[in-house]
């Protein structure tokens, strides 16, 4: 590999490799006699995947890491990375869609997960995507069918914060 390319690694060592935006060290397995290595992206303190590693010849000592490797390792954690990205966003922002008086509602809530003062917003959109309503609610507020249609029958009218 040729060190003035834009993809070569910044660093190239048996137990430490590492990119632009990952490094891959191989670590001593906590749970066992055997070895893992952790992807770490760049400016994360803790690792996004950590995973078994392969035992060298001598059965003492880790498989030094290398190009291919950390090819393979890159893309699993970056597809790890993007699925929890995904499954987060799943849940920070569910819909469902129910019978309004004139045609169907779609009924959005968006989760907003401040550290001190989570909430979330319930919003409504007709069939064209234009917005009925919008009111903060508790960030604890369990959208579902019944829910959804519960406040579309009663015009928009914000939940009571005691209904979860």
């Amino acid at each position: 590999m040729s060190d003035d390319t834009p993809d070569s690694p910044l660093l190239q060592e048996a137990r430490l490799w590492q990119d632009d935006n990952w490094t891959a060290q191989v670590i001593k397995n906590e749970d066992d006699d055997g070895w893992a290595v952790a992807m770490f992206k760049v400016g994360e303190s803790e690792p996004a995947l950590v995973g078994p590693w392969t035992m060298g010849r001598d059965k003492k000592n880790p498989k030094p890491l290398d190009g291919t490797a950390f090819i393979t390792l890159v893309k699993t954690a970056s597809e790890f990375v993007r699925r929890s990205e995904q499954q987060l966003n799943a849940l920070l922002n569910q819909s469902v869609t129910v019978n309004g008086k004139v045609s169907r509602v779609t009924v959005l809530l968006r989760i907003v997960p401040d550290e001190e003062n989570p909430y979330a917003v319930l919003s409504a959109r007709d069939e064209g995507g234009d917005a009925l309503a919008e009111v903060k609610v508790d960030a604890g507020f369990k959208l579902n069918r019944q829910t959804a249609q519960a406040w579309v029958d009663v015009e928009f009218a914000k939940p009571g914060s005691g209904r979860r």
